[in-house]
């Protein structure tokens, strides 16, 4: 019996960035599972709820301990961006079968120092308290570093599909070591299968993260990095490369 796979959508997205991916994984004989995250199902055109920028990311862990409960058997937990430092944070926590991380961001143990994600996210971090209030990525920010290189009418739909996230999250991902280091992994705990993919091009989770990450796992890792690829690597051929690479590597566990 094939495992199923519990899918964490990243910073300022929702489930709907796995749409084609879950059939894909379906298709393959895998259950799957896309919880959105604490108030992640509210339209950026509304106004955020106030407390959501005081959030931890450690609620969002919390919530996907819970969630994880609704997969019939240990699940393989993928994630993209933010959601993959949290599929590592969630795996420390409940059995799993593996891990898949797109595009991850850094633990606080995994970092790697690089000028790009400030250069995205310049417009969010200028703002004065911007790491106790709910932030947005603007459209500038975002098609510099999340879709560059992405068709605009991909882009320009994406980027109307992003909602508000917190900016407390934000800061312990960006500067670990002021926020209590809340981020770090035990990597030790992380020995099941990995499978670590990430693009040359992306500017908001650098390749380096990526790097640090495979390295610091201690189970058996597969690791690509794809030319040209940005972080967005939800789109045309890529979306169906990155789409077979995931179930490639999912039959070399059953």
């Amino acid at each position: 019996m094939k495992p199923p796979i519990l899918l964490i959508h990243g910073m300022w997205s929702t489930p709907a960035t796995f749409d084609r991916l879950r059939a894909v994984l379906e298709a393959a004989g895998h259950a799957t599972f896309a919880p959105v995250l604490p108030w992640h199902n509210r339209p950026a055109s509304l106004p955020p709820p106030p407390d959501l920028g005081e959030v931890s990311i450690t609620s969002y862990v919390d919530y996907l301990v819970t969630e994880a409960a609704a997969c019939s058997r240990p699940p393989v937990i993928l994630g993209h961006s933010m959601g993959s430092l949290l599929a590592q944070m969630l795996a420390e926590r409940v059995p799993h079968a593996g891990l898949v991380l797109l595009s991850p961001a850094g633990a606080a143990n995994s970092q790697a120092l690089s000028l790009d994600p400030f250069k995205t996210m310049k417009n969010v971090v200028l703002k004065w308290g911007w790491w106790d209030s709910p932030t947005l990525c603007d459209d500038a920010g975002a098609r510099w570093g999340i879709f560059n290189g992405v068709p605009e009418e991909v882009t320009a739909r994406e980027i109307a599909a992003l909602v508000w996230d917190s900016g407390r999250v934000l800061a312990q991902m960006a500067l670990p070591p002021l926020f209590g280091n809340v981020t770090r992994v035990d990597y030790a705990r992380l020995n099941q299968p990995a499978l670590v993919v990430v693009g040359l091009n992306d500017r908001i989770t650098p390749p380096g993260i990526a790097r640090a990450t495979a390295r610091n796992l201690t189970g058996p890792v597969d690791y690509h990095e794809v030319p040209g690829a940005p972080h967005w690597l939800f789109w045309g051929d890529l979306e169906q490369q990155i789409g077979a690479m995931v179930t490639e590597w999912l039959n070399t566990l059953t």
